[in-house]
């Protein structure tokens, strides 16, 4: 069993779900595995018992005009769920797959970082290589959530622009680099309550909200479509209002997620925004509107110009010999949030698994991807020292 396959298994075996046990069991798992001569850890505290792990291969000094080669990878996962025929923690292996929570996402991805990163620190310590990019190993938690540790990563500099970022997200053998833009709201409408025999006593906020939906989606339905990211869409993901069947509600409140594409912007869902809670409050006079934006991450489009998608290209044509696919992530990532934060052109996704098996009930990483993964990555740091 090479080493990610093993990794891979012993990191399933630790749960580190998010909200529930969280990460530090695993952190102790890698400060375990990577002490050894020529790596140094720090912790960065994100919040109460959750640190990100920071991890660098002892070397030369470079100047600071080489970028570091960056790979980022989150511990936790998201929680066990109902509906498995498995032990979401048993890790177990059957026709050429291992299953359990966190198998594709992402603890096969980190069990390759982690294996080709000490393997790396090890040739460098015995100096069979001589690295003439830096590299490092950032372990984050929270990406399940709201995405804390990535975020205190950007703010700590352990990351820069002009780095080469890579997560090992699944993506399906492709390379995935661009990402639509998330822009969350919560909208609330307060109207007044009147006994449901007498509506026009009233101010019916569940009716002025419906109004406000309606014209959101006939609004999106005009935004341009992207070549490659495609539509900008609009998701009412959760809605409360009343209190009893038989009274006009004067609450209502509605959850909203919109993935945005060039060329449509915050500032545009804003003014699309501010328009429909004008038109529903004419049409349902006496409610008034009041929302918060509570969350706003930019949409990241591909970079056919970046060494690092250049590079990775290479060492995925020469692993799998047949040029990878470059696709669009379907969600958010690390990599995409230091894209966003830093204006960094050289950030992408590339790592074992499929996303659409991600998150479901009897999770599961081919054995396959994994070892591909582990001498894609191989390839590239092999790669990275002789070009650079």
């Amino acid at each position: 069993m090479n080493k990610a396959v093993r990794l891979t298994r012993e990191l399933i075996r630790i749960d580190s779900t998010n909200p529930g046990a969280g990460e530090q069991n695993v952190a102790e798992f890698i400060k375990d595995y990577l002490a050894i001569p020529g790596i140094v850890i720090t912790e960065d505290e994100v919040s109460d018992k959750r640190n990100n792990l920071v991890a660098e291969i002892e070397t030369e000094q470079f100047g600071t005009e080489v970028p570091r080669l960056v790979l980022i990878c989150h511990m936790d996962t998201v929680v066990a769920g109902k509906g498995w025929n498995r032990d979401p923690f048993g890790a177990e292996q059957e026709e050429g797959r291992i299953y359990g929570r966190g198998a594709c996402d992402m603890k096969s991805g980190l069990a390759c970082a982690l294996a080709v990163f000490k393997e790396t620190a090890q040739a460098v310590e015995q100096g069979t290589i001589r690295l003439k990019r830096p590299i490092r190993l950032i372990c984050t938690v929270d990406e399940e959530g709201d995405m804390n540790g990535v975020e205190c990563a950007v703010r700590l500099h352990r990351v820069h622009k002009e780095d080469w970022a890579m997560d090992l997200e699944p993506t399906n053998g492709q390379i995935q680099m661009s990402h639509k833009g998330r822009f969350w709201m919560e909208i609330s409408a307060h109207g007044v309550t009147a006994h449901a025999s007498k509506p026009e006593q009233g101010a019916d906020a569940i009716a002025a909200m419906a109004e406000y939906i309606s014209y959101m989606r006939t609004a999106f339905t005009q935004f341009p479509a992207h070549l490659e990211l495609g539509r900008t869409t609009i998701t009412f993901g959760q809605i409360q209002g009343g209190y009893q069947p038989y009274v006009v509600p004067d609450e209502c409140k509605l959850w909203v997620d919109c993935r945005l594409t060039p060329p449509t912007t915050d500032t545009k869902v804003i003014e699309i925004t501010d328009r429909a809670i004008k038109y529903a409050e004419h049409a349902v006079p006496g409610v008034k509107f009041e929302y918060r934006v509570t969350g706003n991450r930019p949409y990241i489009e591909k970079n056919d110009e970046s060494g690092l998608l250049r590079a990775l290209k290479k060492a995925v044509s020469t692993v799998a010999g047949q040029e990878p696919l470059i696709r669009p992530f379907p969600g958010y990532t690390d990599t995409a949030v230091i894209a966003g934060m830093l204006k960094n052109r050289n950030c992408l996704s590339y790592g074992p698994g499929d996303l659409k098996y991600a998150h479901k009930p009897d999770e599961f990483v081919k054995i396959a991807d994994i070892e591909r993964c582990e001498n894609v990555l191989r390839q590239l740091i092999l790669q990275i020292q002789e070009e650079t």
